[in-house]
């Protein structure tokens, strides 16, 4: 699938929104710099910037204490190196991504199905990817707050990038945070947006999917109830849903992932602490 193209006519609006509504694109704080796989690289631009790209795809641009920066999330699969990020009009930096060593987690999930699907559910899983994968790949010119609240109650976990073992099968590295909390316990979205997908899916259970702007997207998996529908605008604090295990668990908790860029990265860079979640 590919990306959307990020016209010279959408650089000049958001030029224009920056000059004309600098209150409203000024980030409360940026995320923390941490340019590993799955971290997220934050880099200060020239004023002059109206649009980068990191391999291809566009990248965040915000302001923090009257200075510009590129937030560029970084796939738990890049290779640590010197990459290039390609400014709009006619510039370059580039910066290095570190090395991270990411620990084994082995997990027994009692419905093996789960970790096995039958042949009758392959379909049903590529279209639920399909429909994650367009979500994940949107860029939106709205304004992005790259700060953020806990979305739910609980116990983090820090399994963000553990290499997963299923049933004592290897599978995906784990791509968000895990927070455990009773069934029920409310959800909120941890920054204003907009729900772009709902639904009931074979591995995430019921989940939520919001779009922040500028290709920060977030996920709310295994959800007991949803509480917004598509298209919803949301704003920080709203409800969207409660706690629960649906989908492929081992009990009630909240899968959170956010990506940016079409990127998988810690939703520990981008909660403020001073930010705690707000009851519905």
């Amino acid at each position: 699938m590919k990306a959307r193209r990020y016209s010279p006519f959408h650089a000049i609006v958001r030029l224009l929104l920056w000059t004309l509504t600098g209150v409203s694109l000024t980030a409360y704080s940026l995320p923390r710099h941490e340019p590993v796989p799955g971290g997220v690289a934050v880099l200060e631009i020239p004023t002059a910037v109206t649009a980068a790209r990191f391999e291809t795809l566009p990248v965040l641009l915000t302001r923090a204490d009257d200075k510009h920066y590129a937030i560029v999330g970084l796939a738990l699969t890049t290779e640590p190196g010197i990459y290039r990020l390609e400014l709009e009009p006619t510039q370059s930096l580039t910066f290095e991504v570190k090395a991270k060593d990411y620990p084994v987690q082995r997990l027994t999930i009692p419905d093996d199905r789960k970790v096995n699907p039958y042949a009758q559910d392959l379909d049903r899983i590529q279209q639920e990817r399909t429909l994650m994968d367009r979500a994940f790949l949107n860029f939106s010119d709205q304004p992005a707050v790259t700060d953020f609240a806990v979305p739910t109650s609980g116990t983090r976990s820090s399994s963000f990038g553990s290499r997963r073992i299923l049933n004592n099968q290897p599978r995906n590295p784990h791509s968000g945070m895990d927070i455990a909390a009773p069934t029920g316990t409310a959800i909120i979205a941890p920054a204003a947006g907009k729900v772009t997908a709902v639904g009931d899916y074979f591995f995430n259970g019921n989940t939520v999917i919001i779009d922040h702007g500028q290709g920060l997207i977030t996920m709310y998996c295994h959800l007991s109830t949803t509480s917004v529908k598509l298209g919803d605008q949301v704003n920080r604090g709203t409800g969207i849903g409660k706690v629960g295990q649906t989908g492929r668990v081992t009990g009630p908790h909240l899968h959170w992932s956010v990506s940016l860029n079409n990127a998988r990265v810690d939703p520990d860079l981008f909660i403020s602490e001073r930010r705690q979640p707000v009851s519905e």
